[in-house]
Protein backbone atom coordinates (compact mmCIF):
# COMPACT_ATOMS: atom_id res chain seq x y z
CA UNK A 1 0.00 0.00 0.00
CA UNK A 2 1.63 3.30 -0.91
CA UNK A 3 0.95 7.18 -2.17
CA UNK A 4 -1.43 9.52 -0.93
CA UNK A 5 -5.26 9.47 -0.04
CA UNK A 6 -7.88 11.64 -0.37
CA UNK A 7 -10.32 12.70 2.01
CA UNK A 8 -12.89 11.39 -0.47
CA UNK A 9 -11.33 7.92 -0.59
CA UNK A 10 -10.55 8.13 3.16
CA UNK A 11 -14.27 8.77 3.55
CA UNK A 12 -15.51 5.92 0.76
CA UNK A 13 -13.14 3.34 2.10
CA UNK A 14 -14.32 3.67 5.75
CA UNK A 15 -17.69 2.97 4.75
CA UNK A 16 -16.59 -0.42 3.62
CA UNK A 17 -14.72 -1.42 7.77
CA UNK A 18 -18.81 -2.08 8.38
CA UNK A 19 -18.16 -5.59 6.78
CA UNK A 20 -15.17 -6.73 8.81
CA UNK A 21 -16.72 -5.11 11.88
CA UNK A 22 -20.02 -7.00 11.95
CA UNK A 23 -16.77 -9.76 12.32
CA UNK A 24 -16.59 -9.38 15.53
CA UNK A 25 -19.35 -7.64 16.93
CA UNK A 26 -19.90 -10.30 19.31
CA UNK A 27 -16.68 -9.61 21.22
CA UNK A 28 -18.25 -7.24 22.40
CA UNK A 29 -21.03 -7.27 25.45
CA UNK A 30 -22.45 -3.54 24.94
CA UNK A 31 -23.54 -1.76 22.53
CA UNK A 32 -21.50 1.69 23.18
CA UNK A 33 -17.63 -0.18 23.01
CA UNK A 34 -18.92 -2.08 19.64
CA UNK A 35 -19.85 1.33 18.11
CA UNK A 36 -17.12 3.02 19.77
CA UNK A 37 -15.08 0.22 17.95
CA UNK A 38 -15.81 0.97 14.22
CA UNK A 39 -15.64 4.85 15.11
CA UNK A 40 -11.82 4.35 16.29
CA UNK A 41 -10.88 2.53 13.02
CA UNK A 42 -12.47 4.78 11.04
CA UNK A 43 -10.69 7.62 12.62
CA UNK A 44 -7.39 5.84 12.53
CA UNK A 45 -8.31 5.43 8.64
CA UNK A 46 -8.96 9.72 8.39
CA UNK A 47 -6.73 11.93 6.69
CA UNK A 48 -6.08 13.35 10.19
CA UNK A 49 -2.73 15.32 10.56
CA UNK A 50 -2.57 13.42 14.27
CA UNK A 51 -4.46 10.53 15.31
CA UNK A 52 -5.71 10.76 19.31
CA UNK A 53 -8.20 10.41 21.60
CA UNK A 54 -9.13 13.82 20.45
CA UNK A 55 -9.07 13.55 16.68
CA UNK A 56 -10.65 10.51 16.62
CA UNK A 57 -13.46 11.61 18.65
CA UNK A 58 -13.97 14.38 16.79
CA UNK A 59 -14.01 12.36 13.33
CA UNK A 60 -16.79 10.50 15.32
CA UNK A 61 -18.58 13.34 16.16
CA UNK A 62 -17.99 12.81 19.93
CA UNK A 63 -18.30 15.63 22.04
CA UNK A 64 -14.87 14.72 23.74
CA UNK A 65 -12.54 11.67 24.11
CA UNK A 66 -13.84 10.03 26.92
CA UNK A 67 -15.81 6.80 24.45
CA UNK A 68 -12.54 6.52 22.90
CA UNK A 69 -10.81 6.76 26.08
CA UNK A 70 -13.32 3.80 27.79
CA UNK A 71 -12.81 1.69 24.61
CA UNK A 72 -9.33 1.91 25.01
CA UNK A 73 -8.71 1.37 28.94
CA UNK A 74 -11.55 0.42 30.90
CA UNK A 75 -14.75 -1.42 29.24
CA UNK A 76 -14.34 -4.83 28.80
CA UNK A 77 -13.85 -6.33 25.26
CA UNK A 78 -11.73 -9.61 24.29
CA UNK A 79 -8.62 -7.82 22.00
CA UNK A 80 -7.37 -11.85 21.32
CA UNK A 81 -10.87 -12.71 20.08
CA UNK A 82 -10.89 -9.53 17.50
CA UNK A 83 -7.47 -10.59 16.24
CA UNK A 84 -9.10 -14.01 15.72
CA UNK A 85 -11.30 -12.52 13.75
CA UNK A 86 -9.17 -10.39 11.98
CA UNK A 87 -7.08 -13.25 10.62
CA UNK A 88 -9.90 -15.37 9.47
CA UNK A 89 -10.32 -12.25 7.48
CA UNK A 90 -7.16 -12.58 6.17
CA UNK A 91 -6.78 -16.26 5.75
CA UNK A 92 -10.58 -15.82 3.49
CA UNK A 93 -9.16 -13.12 1.29
CA UNK A 94 -5.67 -13.49 1.49
CA UNK A 95 -4.29 -16.96 2.01
CA UNK A 96 -2.23 -19.33 -0.61
CA UNK A 97 -0.58 -22.57 0.33
CA UNK A 98 2.89 -20.77 -0.56
CA UNK A 99 2.10 -17.69 2.01
CA UNK A 100 4.97 -17.03 4.15
CA UNK A 101 4.73 -16.00 7.68
CA UNK A 102 7.38 -13.04 8.81
CA UNK A 103 8.88 -12.23 12.18
CA UNK A 104 10.11 -8.44 13.11
CA UNK A 105 9.93 -6.06 15.46
CA UNK A 106 9.06 -2.59 15.53
CA UNK A 107 9.79 0.80 18.43
CA UNK A 108 7.30 3.16 19.12
CA UNK A 109 9.06 6.04 20.33
CA UNK A 110 7.67 7.73 23.50
CA UNK A 111 8.66 9.66 26.41
CA UNK A 112 8.43 9.47 29.88
CA UNK A 113 8.57 6.48 32.38
CA UNK A 114 4.80 5.22 32.93
CA UNK A 115 4.07 3.59 29.44
CA UNK A 116 3.78 -0.74 29.60
CA UNK A 117 7.34 -1.66 28.78
CA UNK A 118 8.93 1.99 27.90
CA UNK A 119 12.76 1.82 28.18
CA UNK A 120 15.85 3.02 26.81
CA UNK A 121 16.23 0.57 24.23
CA UNK A 122 16.80 -0.22 20.71
CA UNK A 123 14.68 0.97 18.06
CA UNK A 124 14.93 -0.38 14.76
CA UNK A 125 12.64 2.72 13.38
CA UNK A 126 15.07 5.36 14.83
CA UNK A 127 17.72 3.42 14.03
CA UNK A 128 19.17 4.17 17.50
CA UNK A 129 18.69 3.44 21.08
CA UNK A 130 15.84 5.67 22.28
CA UNK A 131 13.52 5.97 25.02
CA UNK A 132 10.62 3.43 23.43
CA UNK A 133 7.95 0.79 23.44
CA UNK A 134 9.38 -2.63 21.13
CA UNK A 135 6.34 -4.41 19.52
CA UNK A 136 6.67 -8.23 18.18
CA UNK A 137 4.82 -9.07 14.72
CA UNK A 138 3.62 -11.28 12.82
CA UNK A 139 2.77 -10.41 9.15
CA UNK A 140 1.60 -12.87 6.59
CA UNK A 141 2.45 -12.49 2.88
CA UNK A 142 1.32 -14.16 -0.39
CA UNK A 143 0.70 -13.25 -3.76
CA UNK A 144 -2.30 -11.64 -3.07
CA UNK A 145 -1.14 -9.12 -0.69
CA UNK A 146 0.83 -9.18 3.08
CA UNK A 147 -0.44 -7.44 6.06
CA UNK A 148 0.41 -7.76 10.23
CA UNK A 149 -1.74 -10.72 11.95
CA UNK A 150 -0.39 -10.93 15.21
CA UNK A 151 0.83 -8.58 17.99
CA UNK A 152 3.03 -8.69 21.30
CA UNK A 153 4.46 -6.01 23.61
CA UNK A 154 8.17 -6.77 24.80
CA UNK A 155 8.46 -6.28 28.36
CA UNK A 156 12.28 -5.66 29.23
CA UNK A 157 13.13 -7.32 32.54
CA UNK A 158 13.38 -4.02 33.90
CA UNK A 159 9.79 -4.02 33.95
CA UNK A 160 9.06 -8.09 34.54
CA UNK A 161 11.30 -7.55 37.63
CA UNK A 162 9.40 -5.00 39.30
CA UNK A 163 5.98 -5.92 39.67
CA UNK A 164 4.46 -2.76 41.09
CA UNK A 165 5.60 -1.05 38.42
CA UNK A 166 3.40 -4.26 36.45
CA UNK A 167 0.37 -3.18 38.05
CA UNK A 168 0.39 0.22 37.93
CA UNK A 169 0.58 0.12 34.53
CA UNK A 170 -2.20 -2.75 34.07
CA UNK A 171 0.49 -5.95 33.62
CA UNK A 172 -1.17 -8.91 35.50
CA UNK A 173 1.37 -11.17 38.16
CA UNK A 174 1.05 -13.66 35.58
CA UNK A 175 2.73 -11.49 32.81
CA UNK A 176 6.35 -13.43 33.11
CA UNK A 177 9.50 -11.88 31.24
CA UNK A 178 9.59 -13.57 27.66
CA UNK A 179 12.28 -12.71 24.92
CA UNK A 180 11.13 -11.16 21.82
CA UNK A 181 12.17 -14.65 20.30
CA UNK A 182 10.07 -16.29 22.86
CA UNK A 183 7.35 -13.67 21.75
CA UNK A 184 7.67 -14.93 18.07
CA UNK A 185 8.27 -18.21 18.65
CA UNK A 186 4.41 -18.49 20.25
CA UNK A 187 3.06 -16.23 17.85
CA UNK A 188 4.00 -18.39 15.18
CA UNK A 189 2.75 -21.86 17.36
CA UNK A 190 -0.70 -19.79 17.02
CA UNK A 191 -0.33 -19.56 13.48
CA UNK A 192 0.27 -23.11 13.27
CA UNK A 193 -2.91 -24.17 15.57
CA UNK A 194 -5.22 -21.80 13.74
CA UNK A 195 -4.46 -23.89 10.68
CA UNK A 196 -3.59 -20.44 8.81
CA UNK A 197 -1.90 -21.76 5.26
CA UNK A 198 1.62 -21.02 4.96
CA UNK A 199 4.97 -23.28 3.40
CA UNK A 200 7.51 -20.91 4.82
CA UNK A 201 8.75 -18.85 7.90
CA UNK A 202 11.43 -15.77 7.84
CA UNK A 203 12.80 -13.48 10.07
CA UNK A 204 15.88 -11.31 10.19
CA UNK A 205 19.08 -12.18 12.05
CA UNK A 206 17.82 -10.43 15.86
CA UNK A 207 15.54 -13.97 15.50
CA UNK A 208 17.31 -16.41 12.92
CA UNK A 209 20.46 -16.44 15.21
CA UNK A 210 18.50 -18.38 17.72
CA UNK A 211 19.48 -22.02 17.41
CA UNK A 212 16.69 -23.34 20.03
CA UNK A 213 14.29 -21.32 17.70
CA UNK A 214 15.29 -22.70 14.78
CA UNK A 215 15.62 -26.56 16.70
CA UNK A 216 11.75 -26.08 17.56
CA UNK A 217 10.68 -25.00 13.96
CA UNK A 218 12.91 -28.23 12.46
CA UNK A 219 11.10 -30.32 14.91
CA UNK A 220 7.56 -29.24 13.77
CA UNK A 221 8.40 -29.54 10.46
CA UNK A 222 8.33 -25.42 9.60
CA UNK A 223 9.88 -24.93 6.59
CA UNK A 224 12.29 -21.93 7.50
CA UNK A 225 14.75 -19.41 5.67
CA UNK A 226 15.83 -17.27 8.52
CA UNK A 227 18.99 -14.70 8.46
CA UNK A 228 22.10 -15.42 10.84
CA UNK A 229 25.54 -13.80 11.42
CA UNK A 230 28.27 -14.10 9.83
CA UNK A 231 29.91 -16.05 12.89
CA UNK A 232 26.91 -19.05 13.58
CA UNK A 233 28.01 -22.24 12.84
CA UNK A 234 26.39 -25.23 11.35
CA UNK A 235 27.08 -29.29 11.33
CA UNK A 236 29.06 -30.43 8.37
CA UNK A 237 30.75 -33.75 7.84
CA UNK A 238 34.01 -32.14 8.47
CA UNK A 239 32.49 -30.21 12.11
CA UNK A 240 30.05 -29.88 14.86
CA UNK A 241 30.63 -25.93 14.68
CA UNK A 242 31.78 -24.89 11.21
CA UNK A 243 31.35 -21.13 10.85
CA UNK A 244 28.80 -19.98 8.08
CA UNK A 245 31.32 -17.25 6.71
CA UNK A 246 34.16 -20.02 6.54
CA UNK A 247 31.95 -22.21 4.60
CA UNK A 248 31.18 -19.89 2.19
CA UNK A 249 34.36 -18.14 1.57
CA UNK A 250 36.17 -21.23 -0.53
CA UNK A 251 33.11 -21.11 -2.49
CA UNK A 252 33.70 -21.30 -6.66
CA UNK A 253 32.80 -18.34 -9.12
CA UNK A 254 30.23 -20.88 -10.32
CA UNK A 255 28.41 -21.72 -7.14
CA UNK A 256 27.27 -17.66 -7.00
CA UNK A 257 23.62 -17.38 -9.00
CA UNK A 258 22.53 -13.68 -9.82
CA UNK A 259 19.17 -13.10 -8.83
CA UNK A 260 16.48 -11.15 -7.80
CA UNK A 261 14.85 -11.35 -4.49
CA UNK A 262 11.60 -9.14 -4.93
CA UNK A 263 11.14 -5.08 -5.79
CA UNK A 264 12.09 -2.92 -3.44
CA UNK A 265 11.92 0.63 -3.17
CA UNK A 266 14.00 1.32 -5.86
CA UNK A 267 13.46 -1.13 -8.17
CA UNK A 268 14.48 -5.09 -8.51
CA UNK A 269 16.80 -6.15 -5.46
CA UNK A 270 19.07 -8.06 -7.21
CA UNK A 271 22.51 -9.90 -5.45
CA UNK A 272 24.56 -12.67 -6.31
CA UNK A 273 23.44 -16.01 -4.24
CA UNK A 274 24.68 -19.20 -3.57
CA UNK A 275 23.73 -22.01 -1.12
CA UNK A 276 25.45 -24.68 0.62
CA UNK A 277 24.30 -27.94 2.03
CA UNK A 278 24.57 -28.77 5.58
CA UNK A 279 24.03 -31.58 8.29
CA UNK A 280 24.29 -34.58 6.36
CA UNK A 281 22.32 -36.69 8.83
CA UNK A 282 18.74 -36.30 8.63
CA UNK A 283 15.54 -37.43 6.96
CA UNK A 284 15.65 -38.27 3.13
CA UNK A 285 13.12 -35.62 2.16
CA UNK A 286 14.42 -32.57 3.59
CA UNK A 287 17.50 -30.92 3.75
CA UNK A 288 19.68 -27.99 5.36
CA UNK A 289 21.61 -25.08 3.76
CA UNK A 290 23.69 -21.95 4.32
CA UNK A 291 22.20 -19.57 1.88
CA UNK A 292 24.48 -16.27 1.05
CA UNK A 293 23.96 -13.35 -0.24
CA UNK A 294 26.59 -11.15 -1.81
CA UNK A 295 26.46 -7.29 -2.96
CA UNK A 296 27.35 -6.84 -6.41
CA UNK A 297 28.59 -3.43 -5.76
CA UNK A 298 30.85 -4.76 -3.16
CA UNK A 299 31.48 -8.61 -2.90
CA UNK A 300 33.12 -8.39 0.46
CA UNK A 301 29.43 -7.94 2.06
CA UNK A 302 27.61 -11.38 2.66
CA UNK A 303 24.65 -11.94 4.36
CA UNK A 304 23.88 -15.10 6.10
CA UNK A 305 20.54 -17.59 5.98
CA UNK A 306 20.16 -20.75 7.89
CA UNK A 307 17.34 -22.82 5.29
CA UNK A 308 15.33 -25.60 6.33
CA UNK A 309 13.28 -27.50 3.97
CA UNK A 310 11.73 -30.24 0.95
CA UNK A 311 14.96 -31.91 -0.41
CA UNK A 312 13.27 -30.55 -3.67
CA UNK A 313 13.73 -26.79 -2.35
CA UNK A 314 14.90 -25.24 -5.74
CA UNK A 315 17.85 -22.03 -5.22
CA UNK A 316 14.80 -19.63 -6.37
CA UNK A 317 12.75 -20.57 -3.68
CA UNK A 318 15.14 -20.20 -1.18
CA UNK A 319 15.93 -16.44 -2.79
CA UNK A 320 12.01 -15.66 -2.98
CA UNK A 321 11.56 -16.85 0.74
CA UNK A 322 14.71 -14.69 1.97
CA UNK A 323 13.59 -11.53 0.32
CA UNK A 324 9.66 -11.83 1.46
CA UNK A 325 11.31 -10.44 5.01
CA UNK A 326 10.79 -7.18 3.35
CA UNK A 327 7.48 -7.28 3.04
CA UNK A 328 6.55 -6.76 6.88
CA UNK A 329 8.95 -3.53 6.70
CA UNK A 330 6.26 -2.49 4.19
CA UNK A 331 3.67 -3.78 6.66
CA UNK A 332 5.05 -1.14 9.23
CA UNK A 333 5.61 1.62 6.95
CA UNK A 334 2.13 1.15 5.67
CA UNK A 335 0.71 0.50 8.76
CA UNK A 336 1.81 3.48 10.37
CA UNK A 337 1.20 5.92 7.77
CA UNK A 338 -1.91 5.27 6.86
CA UNK A 339 -3.70 3.18 9.82
CA UNK A 340 -2.02 4.97 13.15
CA UNK A 341 -0.12 1.99 14.34
CA UNK A 342 2.29 4.32 15.90
CA UNK A 343 -0.44 6.95 16.93
CA UNK A 344 -1.67 6.52 20.58
CA UNK A 345 -2.03 7.47 24.01
CA UNK A 346 -2.35 5.19 25.99
CA UNK A 347 -0.03 3.89 28.47
CA UNK A 348 -1.18 1.10 29.91
CA UNK A 349 -0.58 -2.61 28.65
CA UNK A 350 -4.42 -3.37 27.83
CA UNK A 351 -4.54 -0.21 25.84
CA UNK A 352 -1.44 -1.08 23.68
CA UNK A 353 -2.99 -4.58 22.94
CA UNK A 354 -6.34 -3.17 21.83
CA UNK A 355 -5.43 -0.09 19.99
CA UNK A 356 -2.81 -2.39 18.09
CA UNK A 357 -5.46 -4.86 17.59
CA UNK A 358 -7.64 -2.11 15.78
CA UNK A 359 -4.93 -0.28 13.87
CA UNK A 360 -4.36 -4.60 12.87
CA UNK A 361 -7.66 -4.33 11.73
CA UNK A 362 -7.43 -1.62 9.65
CA UNK A 363 -4.45 -2.73 7.80
CA UNK A 364 -5.50 -5.85 7.22
CA UNK A 365 -8.81 -4.24 5.30
CA UNK A 366 -6.66 -1.84 3.30
CA UNK A 367 -5.02 -5.10 1.99
CA UNK A 368 -7.71 -6.97 1.40
CA UNK A 369 -9.36 -4.03 -0.17
CA UNK A 370 -6.50 -3.53 -2.56
CA UNK A 371 -6.31 -7.45 -3.37
CA UNK A 372 -10.01 -7.36 -4.48
CA UNK A 373 -9.33 -4.04 -6.66
CA UNK A 374 -6.06 -5.39 -8.25
CA UNK A 375 -8.23 -8.34 -9.05
CA UNK A 376 -10.29 -6.07 -11.27
CA UNK A 377 -6.96 -4.35 -12.44
CA UNK A 378 -6.77 -0.97 -10.62
CA UNK A 379 -5.19 0.00 -7.30
CA UNK A 380 -7.18 2.22 -5.01
CA UNK A 381 -4.04 2.66 -3.05
CA UNK A 382 -1.55 4.25 -5.73
CA UNK A 383 -0.98 7.55 -5.31
CA UNK A 384 -3.32 9.95 -5.79
CA UNK A 385 -3.18 12.35 -9.20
Amino acid sequence: MSGDISQSDARRWAEGLSELHERFLHRFARSEPRESALAYMRGLLAPLERKNGWTVAEEAGHGGPDRIQRLLNRIGWDADGVLDDVREYVVEHLAEPGGVLIVDDTGFLKKGVRSAGVQRQYSGTAGRTENCQVGVFLAYSSERGRTLIDRALYLPKSWTDDRERCRAAGIGDEVEFATKVQLASAMVRRAIDDGIPFRWVTADAGYGYSKGWRYELEQADVFHVVATIRHDTVVTRRALDHPLHDLVAGLSRQRWKRRSCGEGAHGLRIYDWARVEVRPWHRPDRRHWVLARRSIADPAKIAYYIAYGPADATLDELVAVAGARWAIEECFQSAKGQCGLDDYQVRRYQGWYRHITLAVAVHAYLTVLQAGQLDKGTDPLERQT
